[in-house]
């Protein structure tokens, strides 16, 4: 098929992962994807783990309300980009990945009639309105969010949580299909054995509890550092943090307070490619926290690679986590369960063991691959 793929996201982070190798994905199945993006991603600007300067900047010197009308006016500039390139390429479907104010899908759908299937990963009128300074437009956020869900031909929300907000903007269930976020197998193969990847980065000998991506106070690290430094941590336990964050001087500060400085790590941001090795040293993996709707990528490396997880016993992390099977679920409301899971998984070899064989075959099980996806995508259209 043709496939005119659309998207506004022009930080290069986990999003970005996401856009790559779904692209990747349909390309590899023989599909011909055109895609339709922000120049800057058009021309290969940014780098993992940050965004674009001049676009946080603008929404820092602008109010909200003006920033939010300007979103809106993109729609615009965007759905005539796609319209060329819909002139040109002639596609037989378009598939956008949704941010908030951003119609332009939806009108190319309704002005040429080509099927619109629409990647939501997250809630943004809901998400917006807690974060970021708050939404100035809410009434105007919800009709656009609205409307983009209930036009597309297919909503595609990460989770099923997240397919709970699409229903209650009246989209019928036929029209929701939930795609968790997956991993792309190949990218992963060529990883080391753990024994060789602690050897190698200097921690032979350590029992690694291991965290990636960019950490923020309410993924909780405080917290592991705090037992880290504990009698129930094992002397020979270290955190290792693969990525950085806006807390990570927080948390060295915390770690050399509580004496237990040198037993923590953080790479900061490195290249994707270097990842798979990183979390191949890891003995635990660590997901101490989640937004309620999200699939997590890093717990799709971790199941990749086959890690003994710990994470909180959460409805979006149940559709893929089983608890004794591919993980160590905790209840994220009672005191001192994070604490104790990771206690009980420290000096339990045999059931690191037995939740890191779930976790590597968890993948095949529940298709969390990229190509699966990929097919999962195409095979709607029969049906748009």
């Amino acid at each position: 098929m043709k496939i005119l793929y659309h998207h506004r996201t022009a930080s290069k982070d986990g999003q970005a992962v996401h856009i790559e190798e779904m692209i990747a994905a349909l390309r590899k199945q023989g599909h011909e994807v055109r895609v339709v993006a922000p120049e800057a991603v058009v021309d290969g600007a940014g780098r993992m783990g940050g965004g674009v300067g001049w676009v946080q900047r603008l929404r820092s010197m602008l109010p909200n309300a003006v920033y939010e009308l300007l979103e809106l006016g993109y729609s615009a500039i965007a759905y005539r980009r796609l319209r060329a390139a819909a002139a040109a390429f002639k596609p037989d479907l378009i598939y956008e990945r949704y941010n908030l104010f951003l119609l332009a899908g939806l009108m190319l759908k309704k002005k040429l009639g080509i099927p619109l299937l629409l990647e939501v990963n997250a809630p943004l009128v809901h998400e917006r309105s807690l974060h970021s300074g708050g939404l100035a437009l809410e009434r105007l956020g919800r009709w656009a969010e609205g409307k983009a869900w209930r036009g597309a031909d297919f909503v595609l929300p990460v989770t099923q949580v997240l397919a709970d907000h699409v229903r209650a903007y009246g989209v019928p269930d036929e029209r929701i299909v939930v795609i968790p976020n997956g991993i792309n197998e190949a990218h992963f193969a060529a990883a080391p054995l753990p024994e060789q990847a602690r050897a190698e980065r200097g921690l032979a000998g350590k029992l690694v509890l291991g965290f990636t991506g960019f950490v923020r106070e309410w993924h909780g690290m405080d917290r592991v550092i705090a037992w880290l430094a504990s009698a129930a941590a094992p002397a020979n336990a270290h955190l290792l943090v693969v990525g950085d964050g806006p807390v990570r001087g927080v948390l060295e500060a915390q770690a050399l307070a509580l004496g237990v400085a040198d037993r923590v790590t953080f790479t900061g941001v490195i290249h994707r490619d270097q990842v798979p090795a990183w979390v191949a040293s890891f003995d635990i993996a660590l997901q101490p926290a989640v937004v309620a709707y999200a699939s997590p990528l890093k717990l799709m490396e971790y199941l990749a690679l086959g890690k003994a997880v710990v994470a909180p016993r959460t409805p979006n992390l149940c559709e893929v986590l089983t608890d004794g099977d591919n993980a160590l679920l905790f209840d994220a409301d009672a005191h001192g369960a994070l604490e104790h899971a990771l206690a009980r998984l420290c000096s339990d070899t045999a059931l690191r063991t037995r939740l890191a064989d779930g976790a590597r075959t968890s993948i095949v099980r529940q298709g969390l691959t990229w190509d699966s996806n990929a097919r999962r995508v195409t095979g709607l259209l029969g049906t748009a």
